[in-house]
């Protein structure tokens, strides 16, 4: 039998959608945002996506909804919660800080299903700060004779063409050991993915993609149209018109070395920076498009994530689908005795 998994904060899919190319059977997602749902369900049948707010969600509950057992070694629960409160990006900390501290929520269902194997996913600001109550799973997990790798990753590392790192824990209870898949030798850059060659036309900023491949571009000011395209082709920064007391931010003013990424331009030989929610904003990081005078589109964004082309968006998400296959095909290997 395959392995299954359930993914709890399942967002728009994309951890479901990588453990699925694995050939694991994904039963479900759940999250509480309903607006989740039409981009899961479209992308990830069969699974099915639960509205459900996982706090006043019983396992008993779901045991019979998924009709799925206690002590099953086959099954995988993984869990990548909401993660804007323990980001070192500057978001509403006071908006996302319920969302924050639903792990406990989340091992009721380990501790009463006690599946064979578990993976956490988040911002590598989880496991450095002391309130995430990260230290308390893991004990958790120890005392329920769980074997766990955990640490920070580079996504890049595995298949991702940007460089995103992220928290990972893998954890069983079927083997004394576990580890995390074996890095790979060649690391992805931007050009493996986006561009004329990769099948994205060339656009304007403001270009409105009306069909589903959404390869829309956000609209830029005079100002901001002046700023790329004095800012050179293929990873040039914003130290290019430093000295334009047009062009010049206030903020930046002599302090070239504060957010040196934002306004610049991609490489195309390297890998893209992480990924973030803005990431079709030039002003929120290194978003420009490595030779066109615009940020990167929406579907490029989702690309650079490892989302394929065919993937229809309705919705947000964060987990790079290459990276959840790959940990889906490391299990499998755990669980028949190869690693």
């Amino acid at each position: 039998m395959r392995l299954k998994a359930v993914d709890f904060f399942c967002g728009a899919g994309g951890m479901s959608y990588g453990l699925a190319r694995a050939g694991i059977k994904v039963l479900a997602g759940i999250d509480c945002d309903d607006s989740c749902r039409e981009t899961y369900e479209r992308n990830n049948k069969p699974a099915r996506f639960l509205e459900k707010d996982i706090t006043k969600l019983s396992p008993q509950w779901l045991k019979k909804d998924l009709k799925i057992s206690r002590n099953d070694d086959r099954l995988i629960f993984v869990a990548c919660s909401p993660c804007q409160f323990w980001s070192k990006v500057n978001t509403e900390k006071k908006n996302n800080k319920k969302s924050a501290y639903l792990l406990p929520e989340f091992e009721r269902f380990v501790d009463w299903f006690r599946p064979g194997f578990v993976i956490i996913e988040n911002v590598p600001g989880l496991s450095r700060k002391r309130a995430s109550l990260l230290p308390g799973f893991r004990r958790f997990l120890r005392e329920k004779k769980y074997s766990f790798e955990q640490g920070v990753i580079n996504a890049n590392r595995h298949g991702v063409p940007q460089n995103r790192k992220r928290y990972v824990l893998v954890a069983t209870r079927l083997t004394k050991q576990v580890n995390f898949p074996t890095e790979l030798r060649t690391r992805p850059v931007v050009k493996d993915f986006i561009g004329r060659q990769n099948g994205f036309p060339v656009i304007a900023p403001g270009h409105k993609d009306r069909t589903q491949f959404l390869h829309s571009a956000a609209a830029l000011s005079t100002k901001n149209l002046q700023r790329i395209k004095k800012t050179p082709i293929n990873g040039g920064t914003r130290k290019s018109w430093k000295n334009s007391s047009k062009l010049q931010i206030p903020a930046y003013r002599e302090k070239d070395e504060i957010f040196r990424d934002v306004y610049g331009r991609m490489c195309w030989h390297r890998p893209a920076p992480t990924i973030t929610t803005r990431f079709n904003s030039l002003s929120n990081g290194r978003f420009g498009h490595p030779r066109e005078n615009r940020a990167i589109s929406l579907r490029e964004g989702a690309t650079l994530q490892t989302f394929p082309k065919r993937y229809v968006f309705k919705g947000a998400n964060q987990v790079p689908p290459k990276l959840a296959r790959r940990i889906g095909r490391h299990l499998i290997k755990v669980l028949n005795g190869k690693v």
